[in-house]
């Protein structure tokens, strides 16, 4: 089904199917919308392709991911364009799916000069969308940064794990984006950045890499986090077996020298063998007790012994 919306300086055809396309209403672009067509119609991916071979008749063509969810790669919703200075042609793509009210858009529409204008008014619908839903994702984001500190288990390096696909699934919508407004201005020229909604779109992106960049290093600390936790416990677990080990040492090394058949061992025969074998056991067991502690080997690994160090 086609949708059409006209202004003064430029119309907005809007397809359903590429193959409802009207060559002849744009018989200028006719060979260059054909090839578009042919390359678009199996297109399930970002695709952005420019033609300035013709003075004032450069296009912009390509197909654009405008909604993704992050459960399922292929649950998500692409349009294809082309952008010229006069018109712009859209296919298959629907203003509800990113919770834009098409009465609404329309009315943006009014206050647009040309059609390149008129194609950053989608890009910033598409953007608020995107942008909303960060806004959700700091409650996430800050719940869990509590989470951790009143409860850290595996569960909570699931959910940040969980948080961080998140944000590269939002980021890796927003590069495309970024992409079309560079390419805009390549294949137009800097006249045509001087529009209100191209700058506002601009300033949308601007704040929306913001957004994602800040919470994706915050994200990023809670990895290392997480890391040192883990490290520091790992530690702790090393320590006590290399402990537990030394410390049971004497025992062993002194239980199996008296444990030996030999025939000659005279201080089987001492009437204080047995105290005295329990006296070496346990003199050099604290021995090596008393040189653990002085080494620092024992208690809090990260405590150190001077001052205003941190290895030492």
């Amino acid at each position: 089904m086609k949708k059409e919306y006209s202004e003064n300086n430029w119309k907005w055809h809007r397809y359903d199917h590429l193959n409802e396309i009207d060559w002849a209403l744009n018989p200028d672009y006719k060979d260059a919308l054909q090839r578009w067509a042919e390359k678009t119609s199996e297109s399930k991916t970002n695709v952005m392709e420019m033609d300035t071979t013709v003075r004032e008749k450069e296009f912009l063509s390509g197909s654009l991911i405008y909604q993704q969810t992050t459960n399922e790669q292929e649950e998500n919703s692409l349009f294809h364009y082309f952008l010229t200075r006069d018109f712009l042609i859209t296919v298959n793509f629907d203003s509800s799916v990113i919770q834009s009210d098409n009465s609404l858009l329309l009315k943006k529409m009014d206050h647009t000069n040309n059609a390149i204008d008129g194609f950053f008014v989608i890009l910033g619908e598409v953007l608020s969308d995107n942008i909303k839903k960060i806004d959700k994702f700091e409650v996430r984001l800050n719940d869990l940064l509590w989470k951790i500190k009143e409860k850290n288990n595996i569960d909570r390096l699931e959910e940040i794990y969980q948080l961080r696909h998140q944000i590269l699934v939002w980021k890796n919508l927003m590069i495309p984006v970024k992409e079309i407004r560079l390419g805009v201005e390549e294949a137009f020229g800097e006249e045509v950045t001087i529009g209100p909604e191209f700058k506002r779109t601009c300033k949308r992106i601007e704040r929306g890499y913001t957004l994602v960049r800040e919470y994706q290093q915050e994200i990023d600390d809670l990895v290392n986090f997480e890391e040192m936790v883990s490290m520091h416990r790992g530690n702790e677990i090393v320590k006590t077996l290399t402990v537990i080990t030394t410390l049971m040492t004497p025992v062993a090394s002194w239980g199996a020298l008296w444990g030996m058949n030999f025939k000659y061992m005279p201080e089987l025969d001492w009437k204080i063998g047995y105290p005295l074998s329990l006296f070496l056991i346990m003199g050099t067991t604290a021995a090596l007790y008393i040189m653990l502690v002085k080494k620092g080997w024992m208690g809090d690994i990260l405590r150190g012994r001077k001052k205003n160090s941190f290895f030492k």
